[in-house]
């Protein structure tokens, strides 16, 4: 989340990220966009909801509101359209009694500052949904995530397809019920403040209090209950650090731990899942009730798609309908209050051309949620999962899968789904900046670093982490070339302040394992590699480090079990196989080494490394014709590596091939003049070869 604020640091100034300046804008942004409705008209469906009805009169008795659906007409006639909205029948009431009659003024400026707050608080919301729902010691929250929380922010504040929501009196039930569809979110949130890294407590009145604001937001408009789901998911991915591909994985290999499954029993989540279950299925059998009768009768004028007898056509058209709201959040360049009446053509065939745009749509869904599901980063995978959430489980109500709806589009259903458009366009920017900025700190660092450069390379690496103290793949950068200077401390610095940063950076954790293990801290290492291995499963290199250490305190067994899950991780992983035919054939285990070479070499037949590790184990079997092959291979494929002429040459020596023996040493020397071990056996062959001349004359 860190590397995301930094990637905005250009777009958003430091100076209005403190909480009371970033509300003042959105504020002050929101109502400037939407200022110029305060003086108009009541339109369309105003004059139904408004001033045709009785129900804003002193003369119908308050209760009758509970009674009666958003129109005034009674909820148990059939002729009545079911929706059932209490709550904002209430404020038109309210504002008919202040205005002392229908003067619209104030009905649009009440919407205009619903819309005002609305923005403001959605400033917090997004910062939970970016930054998480960590507190420091002292309960305050920790990454705030505030650039991209207020990007996020200013763009749902000025999104055009809001027009209808707040220039419309009627929309004031969608804004009404954003309202407190925030408050529940915000409010289940709360409940967690209590909660640590060990363990997750909860208070149940806030989830209580959640709940009864979900059923505010209902009695405002329906699609308020849809709050209760995004409260489940964020509980499940968030509060829970739930994988949902990881437990896939398990349930497919049949593994019987399911650790996350286990640890989000723990955490009480079950009960909470019971409560929103409780509480979503009394809100909708009270609905139902008070509803009286079935569902509203809509015409074929109002959802043409749903009266179609084919259920290919309808779910063609459902898709895109569903696409053209895309569009909408995308591009709204024609926005209109009323699509139906023929304004969208029904799709009869897939050779239809807008089939193309159903396409598009699953495209881009589908590679959204492969990211959600699949990516390593943790990060990504939260804010993605609940960019998707939030664009659709609210939107569900009014998608036709689980009741007829009595139109084709409507902008105004999307003034909460626009809140997970904006996150994932957030969240799209920030990752584009990243990729497209040119001869940052950080690039020319990595650039220089990957010439051989170190020095400069260092140079850069601290001036991108003094810009930006947070820039987490900097510090790991920087750490790792340190390590390779042998500035261990310093490296150990950065490391750990980076996975401080992002506690799920597997590959710091590994770069820190290394330092620690070359500063014999070997239980912090041991540590620091497992935590690596915990955020990122497949991580071979991790666990070749891992078997490193192991050899190191001579726990050989455990050393040869990570070396061999690096390679089943990475087949091709040479170093991992190699240091298992090195242990093996140390520790006098030749038959295990020669098995696990020639097992190495038909996956990896051209790695010379292995040729020679394998020829090694093959001459001490006393196998020389065998080993010689190798060694000579190995040497074809490397002809100036002094150890491969100089451990022939001991093969040839032992063999009784002196002369060629003489030779191979020779060139072992010629390439590597200090090596002790050649140079003694060199005069040892000397003084044989010398000796048998004398015998011979």
């Amino acid at each position: 989340m860190a590397e995301l604020d930094a990637d905005l640091d250009h777009i958003i100034p430091s100076s209005v990220l403190s909480p009371f300046w970033a509300k003042l804008v959105v504020g002050f942004v929101s109502l400037v966009c939407f200022a110029r409705s305060y003086d108009g008209d009541f339109v369309f469906d105003d004059s139904e909801a408004i001033i045709n009805n009785k129900d804003l009169q002193s003369e119908t008795p308050l209760g009758d509101l509970w009674h009666h659906d958003f129109w005034g007409s009674r909820l148990s006639s059939n002729t009545s359209h079911k929706s059932y909205r209490p709550l904002t029948v209430l404020t038109f009431r309210i504002n008919y009694y202040l205005s002392g009659g229908f003067h619209p003024v104030g009905f649009h400026v009440v919407n205009i500052l619903l819309h005002g707050g609305i923005s403001i608080l959605m400033l917090d919301v997004f910062s939970v949904l970016f930054g998480g729902l960590q507190y420091t010691s002292k309960g305050r929250r920790a990454h705030l995530a505030p650039r991209a929380s207020l990007l996020a922010t200013l763009l749902f504040a000025v999104h055009p397809v809001h027009t209808e929501c707040v220039a419309g009196v009627v929309g004031r039930a969608d804004l009404l019920c954003a309202l407190f569809f925030l408050l529940s979110f915000l409010g289940y949130c709360q409940a967690f403040k209590e909660s640590n890294k060990e363990r997750t407590h909860f208070s149940t009145f806030w989830v209580l209090l959640s709940i009864f604001l979900g059923a505010v937001a209902m009695l405002c408009k329906e699609q308020g209950i849809t709050v209760l789901g995004l409260n489940a998911v964020f509980d499940i991915l968030v509060i829970g650090k739930f994988n949902i591909l990881e437990t896939v994985q398990k349930v497919l290999h049949k593994n019987k731990s399911l650790e996350n499954i286990g640890a989000l029993r723990n955490g009480g989540l079950l009960f909470r899942m019971t409560l929103l279950t409780l509480g979503g299925t009394s809100m909708l059998y009270v609905r139902w009730k008070i509803m009286g009768t079935g569902p509203p009768a809509f015409t074929e004028v109002d959802n043409p798609a749903s009266f179609a007898d084919s259920v290919l056509v309808r779910a063609i058209n459902y898709n895109y309908y569903y696409s053209l709201n895309a569009w909408l959040l995308l591009c709204p360049w024609w926005l209109c209050f009323d699509w139906s009446m023929g304004c969208i053509p029904l799709i009869k065939s897939v050779g239809d051309w807008r089939v193309i745009a159903l396409a598009a749509l699953w495209l881009c869904l589908i590679g959204l949620m492969f990211q959600a599901l699949c990516s390593e980063d943790g990060c990504k995978r939260r804010i993605l999962t609940l960019g998707l959430g939030f664009l659709v489980i609210p939107f569900l109500p009014a998608s036709n899968l689980f009741f007829r709806v009595g139109f084709v589009v409507a902008e105004r259903v999307l003034y909460l789904p626009s809140a997970g458009y904006c996150m994932l366009l957030t969240f799209g920017f920030g990752a584009l900046s990243r990729h497209t900025k040119k001869k940052v700190h950080y690039n020319i660092g990595k650039n220089l670093a990957d010439q051989g450069n170190q020095t400069a390379a260092i140079r850069y690496y601290r001036e991108a982490v003094r810009l930006n103290p947070k820039y987490i793949h900097a510090m790991n950068n920087l750490g790792n070339i340190l390590k390779e200077r042998n500035e261990l401390q310093e490296a150990e610095e950065l490391l750990s302040l980076a996975v401080q940063i992002q506690p799920d950076f597997a590959a710091a954790w590994m770069n820190l394992g290394i330092v620690q293990n070359s500063l014999k801290r070997f239980e912090a290492a041991e540590q620091s590699y497992r935590t690596a291995i915990k955020h990122r499963r497949k991580y071979p290199d991790c666990y070749y480090n891992l078997g490193r250490l192991y050899a190191d305190l001579n726990r050989h067994v455990d050393a040869l079990n990570a070396w061999r899950n690096a390679t089943v991780l990475k087949p091709e992983h040479s170093l991992a196989w190699n240091n298992m035919i090195i242990l093996l054939d140390n520790t006098g285990n030749l038959a295990q080494a020669e098995a696990v070479g020639r097992e190495a070499l038909e996956l990896i037949p051209n790695d010379h490394s292995l040729m020679f590790s394998l020829a090694n184990v093959l001459g001490k079997a006393q196998k020389y014709k065998e080993s010689e092959a190798l060694f000579l291979k190995a040497i074809k494929a490397n002809p100036n590596v002094a150890s491969y002429h100089g451990n022939l040459a001991v093969l040839y020596h032992r063999w009784g091939h002196l002369d060629s023996a003489k030779k191979h040493y020779e060139i072992s020397l010629q390439l590597d003049p200090v090596a002790a071990g050649t140079k003694e056996n060199y005069s040892l062959l000397r003084r044989k070869l010398e000796q048998m001349h004398r015998k011979d004359g």
